[in-house]
């Protein structure tokens, strides 16, 4: 693996520190008025989901790690693991539902997601930033109400409690943000 100086740390890096992977959150470069320049970043524990914050000076030299992403197709869950299939190979890989974490429910039969591996380990998966969702139950539409802010809570096919406007009724189909958790627009 590539070993990088301590200043060329950027947001987003996967490294290899203290026996672990850890994930760049947050990079500030600072300069003190007395003493050499130094990066402060904040870690991310790609594993376990702990948080580290660590000085590297640029004399320091920090393994990168590149993260293979693949595409998996969602095939079922069977007792909180999920079943993908590789889509250039099809096969099989089991996958812990924590992993997607409060995306979960999003995650519907035959959808393609990416997952991350380092050696044959699934360490992170991103759901498409948008899915198409069906609007279980919400209040009815109250007439004259304009305003361009208002929003009316609904509950998704899912079991997921979103606001959407209050034009948008129960039974249609709406896009949903999943990074943000949020109503995008009418299907």
């Amino acid at each position: 693996m590539p070993k990088i100086n301590g200043n060329e740390i950027r947001p987003g890096n996967v490294l290899e520190h203290n026996d672990a992977l850890w994930a760049a959150v947050k990079v500030d470069h600072v300069k003190p008025g007395k003493g050499g320049a130094f990066a402060q970043v904040e870690l991310r524990n790609l594993r376990n989901g702990s948080k580290l914050n660590e000085r590297f000076r640029s004399a320091d030299k920090v393994e990168k790690v590149r993260l293979e992403q693949k595409d998996m197709q969602f095939l079922y869950e069977d007792d909180g693991q999920l079943i993908f299939m590789d889509t250039e190979t099809y096969d099989q890989v089991q996958i812990a539902a924590a992993i997607l974490g409060e995306r979960r429910p999003f995650l519907q039969d035959g959808m393609t997601i990416v997952v991350e591996f380092h050696e044959e380990e699934a360490l992170s998966a991103t759901v498409p930033q948008k899915v198409t969702c069906v609007i279980q139950e919400t209040e009815p539409v109250v007439k004259g109400q304009t305003a361009a802010n208002s929003f009316k809570p609904a509950v998704l096919d899912n079991g997921v409690r979103i606001s959407v406007p209050p034009f948008v009724g129960q039974g249609e189909a709406i896009v949903v943000n999943t990074e943000t958790m949020s109503y995008s627009e009418r299907a």
